[in-house]
């Protein structure tokens, strides 16, 4: 059995913090997206759908199975056919219409952007979970599995983004 000191001290430790959450809703950084269960589970079906196309052929500009993808138009077709979604333009547009993510929070669905071509926001995959993204990377590989925490793709990252806020 608690002593009652024990559940006092604690409340009035928690009541002592409230001060200072009131003064972190001020803080200038953008608010991590909200996340639902339906949100975590649409992105776990966009996930497994662009598990789906592995393998499959890159090409610049593409945005289908049948003449390969780039990376904006993977995850346009993955958004598409997998949750009904309609995501249009290049790595950046999206980048700039999409609502910020904190990296440490990412779930899979979410999309992941990284500085590739020298300007920011020029690359983007589908983050699959365990610190592993789906992508079109090149014409050599076409669509493949990455690590976020792979040396590369780990210096060019440029930021995490969701549809959903």
């Amino acid at each position: 059995m608690r002593h009652p000191d024990c559940s006092r001290r604690t409340l009035n430790q928690l009541l002592g913090c409230l001060p200072l959450l009131a003064f972190a809703g001020c803080a200038s950084r953008p608010a991590p997206a909200p996340r639902s269960l339906k949100a975590a589970q649409a992105g776990s079906d966009i996930a497994l759908f662009a598990l789906s196309l592995l393998d499959l052929p890159y090409a610049s500009g593409g945005r289908g199975p049948a003449t390969g993808f780039d990376c904006s138009g993977l995850v346009s077709h993955v958004y598409l056919l997998g949750a009904g979604i309609r995501l249009q333009g290049s790595a950046a547009a999206m980048a700039k219409a999409l609502h910020p993510v904190n990296p440490a929070e990412l779930l899979a669905g979410d999309l992941v952007f990284f500085n590739t071509l020298g300007y920011a926001f020029s690359h983007v995959g589908i983050y699959l979970g365990d610190g592993r993204f789906v992508h079109a990377s090149n014409p050599r590989t076409g669509v493949r599995v990455d690590r976020l925490d792979n040396n590369y793709y780990a210096a060019r990252f440029e930021g995490a983004k969701t549809i959903w806020g």
